[in-house]
């Protein structure tokens, strides 16, 4: 038998597949047990209830989809008196995601959903801060620092900082996190994107434009992964287009700790149990003991050597 358990911070997973945020909800109780995953991660929520964003909040594009769902919320009310309760009755460790328009609304919610039964809060800091005429939180080192260093304050549970992928300073957006106080990060969330009708030469989505997610976000975010896990000493959880066994071997190979399945499990309800299930197949078709084994396994002396002679040629 291998041992496919990890480490987040403190938290210790009994294997590192879990959900992505928004991908994930209770019912999926009725397809498989829960308690098979290495972790419960919640659909992201607000203090406030939240309508969410106008139809259609969907399209498909070529082997991937666009989202503009706008986080419609129940309120944190709701979630403490229902959602908490209900996954209690599970033992793999529930995070809880949480959204806010500014530092002071994040840090308020923090502190609201740091209640008994929550074991880490994933703070969604690549959604828009409204002090900074709507650029995200984590676009930016200082907007991240600032608003990680008063959600830090505001709980004692793990923090998990979700990242965004529309930044060109991910390493340094990821040590600005890590600063503020983050315990892990989560890499990445969807991509701006957009997509347009031909024939009636409408954006297809309700809010024009949306978060790009599935295979072809990949690249993006496991080389998001690898540069974040370079950059800092918190655990990476890589998220983005994972869709096969190889694709959580390749962000776990990068330096990602565990990973979390979004637009697969709209697919396949049950990728997450088959992945976990191939990934102890692989683990010991490979002789290979711990699946910490593989965790920044990537080869990549020789590629970093050539490219500094590359960029250092005339």
């Amino acid at each position: 038998m291998v041992d496919l358990s990890v480490k987040i911070g403190d938290l210790t997973l009994k294997n590192p597949i879990m959900p992505a945020s928004g991908t994930f909800s209770e019912d999926l109780v009725n397809v498989f047990d829960l308690n098979l995953l290495g972790a419960l991660v919640t659909k992201t929520i607000t203090r406030g209830i939240r309508q969410g964003n106008p139809t259609p909040r969907v399209c498909e594009v070529s082997g991937s989809m666009l989202n503009s769902i706008g986080i419609p919320s129940k309120g944190v009310g709701h979630f403490i008196a229902n959602a908490v309760p209900f996954y209690q009755a599970y033992n793999s460790p529930l995070v809880v995601s949480i959204s806010g328009n500014t530092v002071d609304e994040f840090a308020r919610l923090c502190e609201e959903v740091s209640v008994p039964g929550v074991a880490a809060i994933e703070v969604n800091i690549s959604c828009p801060n409204i002090e900074e005429d709507g650029k995200a939180f984590a676009m930016r080192p200082a907007s991240t620092l600032d608003v990680m260093r008063k959600l830090r304050a505001a709980t004692d549970l793990p923090l998990w900082a979700k990242l965004t992928p529309n930044t060109g300073e991910t390493s340094d957006v990821a040590r600005a996190a890590e600063e503020g106080g983050a315990d892990a990060l989560v890499v990445a969330n969807t991509m701006l994107s957009m997509s347009i009708d031909i024939h009636s030469r409408k954006p297809r989505l309700g809010n024009l434009m949306g978060g790009l997610s599935g295979p072809s976000l990949k690249p993006i975010a496991l080389r998001m992964a690898y540069q974040c896990a370079k950059a800092v000493d918190i655990p990476v959880i890589g998220c983005g287009g994972i869709s096969t066994t190889d694709d959580v071997l390749e962000y776990l190979i990068a330096g990602a700790s565990a990973v979390q399945v979004g637009t697969a499990t709209f697919i396949h309800p049950t990728a997450m149990v088959r992945m976990i299930a191939e990934l102890e197949d692989y683990l010991n078709a490979q002789n290979i003991a711990s699946v910490r084994d593989l965790i920044g396994s990537v080869r990549d002396e020789e590629a970093a050597d050539t490219v500094v002679f590359m960029e250092a040629a005339p």
